[in-house]
């Protein structure tokens, strides 16, 4: 199966003025997105997901490598037609907010009637019916999110990319666009989305990257990522909880934590004492955890490749 979205060993160098130095953004990026997923892009400021983007949707070009999206080369102007997109700082034209959104459906070749038809369905989505003649130059930022949404998704595209979609929203906001972006899945839609609200990406994601320093330091399904090999939680009943001090109590189960080396120890230290073992599970960290191990572990390590010499 093509990938929807393919950067093969990219690399992009910015130049500075009166320097001969130059900033390297991404180093032998590598990543592919397959077909109806939602994949989260991740990681800390300045380490090179909007050059990612950028890149993918022709802004700009790499300075070594290759990619493709849709199965076309970066920068195909028609493919861009089946592509939706909301930048992370959204600024659109004081117009007012359907006129908006059926002008960057007129950018993707729709025409009336459908055109019409589909201005109406996506600020229903949105939930911006009710705002559709006002003009969007009076509207909070929430509002602005939720038009930049309306308009990434007018033409229908295959495939969403998202840079921080929710980042002005409140809390219902967020939920309403979690649930929006599972529902696209569902109707075979990829969303390639990138965001620092870890707690989100956790719950609706299927993969992520976790980018530091330009490169890819981390890459999985995220029930593989956030599982804990080293940590197991053994869950048994059937004992005296005055004996276990060391365990926790819920109802009438008691939970352990075990490392690996002594998860047997304590499997059969509950066996002699005449309990029941329930359950032997992998521990799971959070997303963030994860991010900010990962995070101290490039800090430490330094960005070699961030400046070369020209």
């Amino acid at each position: 199966m093509t990938a929807m979205l393919e950067f093969d060993h990219v690399t992009k160098e910015y130049g500075r003025v009166f320097s001969r130095c130059r900033i390297r953004a991404l180093d032998g990026f590598s990543l592919e997105v397959e077909q109806g997923e939602i994949f989260g892009f991740l990681g800390p400021n300045g380490a090179g997901k909007t050059t990612a983007i950028h890149l993918a949707l022709g802004f700009m070009r790499a300075t070594s490598g290759r990619g493709r999206l849709l199965g076309r080369p970066f920068g195909d102007a028609a493919t861009r037609a089946r592509v939706g997109f909301l930048a992370e700082n959204v600024a659109l034209y004081h117009r007012r907010a359907s006129s908006l959104v059926r002008f960057y459906g007129g950018l993707n070749r729709m025409h009336d009637p459908s055109l019409a038809q589909r201005t109406r369905d996506v600020l229903d989505l949105v939930d911006m019916r009710e705002h559709a003649g006002r003009n969007v130059g009076r509207f909070s930022r929430g509002m602005m999110q939720r038009i930049g949404l309306a308009q990434a998704m007018v033409n229908d595209p295959e495939l969403l990319i998202l840079d921080e979609p929710t980042s002005a929203l409140d809390p219902i906001g967020r939920v309403a666009v979690r649930e929006l972006l599972l529902r696209a899945r569902e109707q075979g839609k990829t969303i390639f989305l990138s965001s620092h609200m870890l707690s989100e990406v956790e719950q609706i994601c299927d993969r992520v990257a976790i980018l530091m320093h330009g490169r890819v330091v981390r890459l999985g399904r995220m029930p593989e990522l956030l599982q804990q090999s080293e940590s197991w939680t053994v869950t048994a009943r059937g004992l005296d909880p005055a004996g276990y001090p060391d365990a926790t109590l819920d109802g009438e189960l008691l939970s352990f934590v075990a490392s690996g080396r002594v998860q047997r120890q304590i499997i059969e230290r509950i066996w002699m004492a005449g309990g029941e073992v329930v359950s032997v599970t992998p521990m799971r960290r959070s997303l963030e955890d994860l991010f900010m191990q990962l995070a101290a572990e490039a800090d430490e390590a330094g960005s070699p490749a961030a400046r070369v010499n020209a």
